[in-house]
Order: structure tokens, then C-alpha cells, then sequence
């Protein structure tokens, strides 16, 4: 990990995000002048989970994975957060650790607001509070949501459904990193279980499979299977390895 700053060129990152929209340039430059630009590698931690909060981070270029760990090392996605995107508002907030681990996906560069002059900001302009709200809300909602599936849906209906709710024209675009062993963290199963549920449903005709793409071919059927109108056996317990017969 490197670390610089740059004010005048951080600036341009700054005004794109939501938080800031409503500074004028010289509030904004002023920002701008306290933070700090690092760079990562591929896998790298931005964050771990329980260390100081680093302060409010803004994604500027390359994807991140928010993750949990279990005792045994096992890994829950929480979201995928890319450029424009800002993350660990609860620690700057609240004054506490940073509450999940953040890891590079691929190279990635971020620029760090300190904890002191992010809180001035949140003082002194109140539209500023009123999008760290809703954010905060719409991370609480995530996070719902999150719970319910782990707790009520299946995988196959997870993974419907993430399908049916992140495809763009019918189609699952993967980027480099999104292998079957991330996907399967996604959705809190183990790689096994994940890829008998996608051959399940090549097999059924829903879904085509491609090096860098899934394809949607019957989209009423894969909502029937996120509805959980499929028939699909329950699954094996999240923390054992799935059944080999």
C-alpha cells in the first residue's frame, strides 16, 4: 500500500461523489487538502476488521470486497463497493473500530477523509448528514436483506436472484475476480453446492454459462426459482461441507 496527496488532484474524485456535491470549490478544495490517496495491489487489505477507523474512504478507481470472517476463517461477502462509492461511515460516526475487513479485488486506488475533519463536514453542512443518512439507511436495508436470504432462500434462489437482480440486457457480466469460489462467499455457500446449482440450471435451459458472462435464457423460470417455485432440495448447513453424494 502507498499513501499520497495531492489536493488538486483529488478534487475531481471528490466532487463526483454524493457526499460532497453540495460544497462550492473553495470548501472543496479545502477537503481536499486533508486527504490522503493510497494505492493498492490485487488481495491487499484496505482495512481490517477491529483496527482504529481509518476515516471516511472513497473509492476511486478499481473494486473492493466488504467481508466478515467466521472463527473458522470462512469468508461472508457483505457488498462489492466500486469507483464513486464511499465506505466506513459507522466508524467515523461512532468513533469505533473499523466493523468488517475491506480487501482489493484488484488493483484499486482510495482516497482517506481523517475521522476529526469528516465530522466538521457532517457540523457545519447539513445536506452533507443528510446523504451519510441515507446511505446509512440503505446499508441497513442491504444488510436486511442479506439476513433474510441467509436465513429463508435457498442457494439456487439466492443465486436466481442475484442474477435476475444484477444482469443488464439478460446478461451477468464477471469481471476478472468474480471466480466460483467468490461468488459462492456472495451468496454464503461453499463453491460445491454453487456449481451444482448453476449446472442445474444449464441443464434446465435458464441460464448459459460463459467464460466472462451468464446468460438469462428464460427469465419467467429463473423468477419462478428465486420464488422458490423450483423444487429445490434445502441446503446443506453453510458451515459444513456439502454432501458428496
Amino acid at each position: 500500500m502507498l499513501g499520497t496527496t495531492d489536493p488538486s488532484d483529488i478534487t475531481p474524485t471528490l466532487r463526483a461523489v454524493s457526499h460532497f456535491a453540495g460544497l462550492d470549490d473553495a470548501a472543496l478544495a479545502d477537503v481536499a487538502r486533508f486527504t490522503v490517496r493510497r494505492r493498492f495491489d490485487a488481495e491487499e487489505p484496505v482495512i481490517w476488521e477491529g483496527d482504529p477507523g481509518a476515516g471516511l474512504i472513497v473509492v476511486e478507481q478499481g473494486w473492493l470486497k466488504v467481508v466478515k470472517y467466521g472463527a473458522s476463517g470462512r469468508e461472508q461477502v457483505l457488498r462489492v463497493v466500486g469507483p464513486g462509492e464511499v465506505f466506513n461511515e459507522v466508524s467515523v460516526l461512532t468513533g469505533s473500530p473499523n466493523m468488517a475487513t475491506v480487501l482489493a479485488l484488484e488493483p484499486a486506488r482510495v482516497v482517506v477523509l481523517p475521522r476529526d475533519r469528516m465530522l466538521d463536514l457532517l457540523a457545519n453542512y447539513p445536506a452533507i448528514s443528510a446523504v451519510v443518512l441515507r446511505n446509512l439507511a440503505e446499508r441497513l436495508a442491504q444488510l436486511v436483506t442479506l439476513v433474510e436470504d441467509l436465513s429463508l432462500r435457498t442457494v439456487e434462489m439466492r443465486f436466481a436472484r442475484l442474477l435476475l437482480e444484477r444482469s443488464a440486457g439478460g446478461v451477468l457480466r464477471r469481471q476478472r475476480w468474480t471466480t466460483q469460489a467468490e461468488m459462492a462467499s456472495w451468496l454464503g455457500t461453499v463453491p460445491d453446492v454453487l456449481n451444482r446449482v448453476m449446472r442445474e440450471l444449464v441443464e434446465g435451459g435458464l441460464i448459459e454459462v460463459e467464460r466472462r458472462a451468464i446468460r438469462i435464457l428464460d427469465r419467467p423460470a429463473l423468477a419462478a426459482r428465486a420464488a422458490g417455485g423450483g423444487g429445490a432440495a434445502p441446503d446443506p448447513s453453510p458451515h459444513s461441507p456439502p454432501n458428496s453424494t
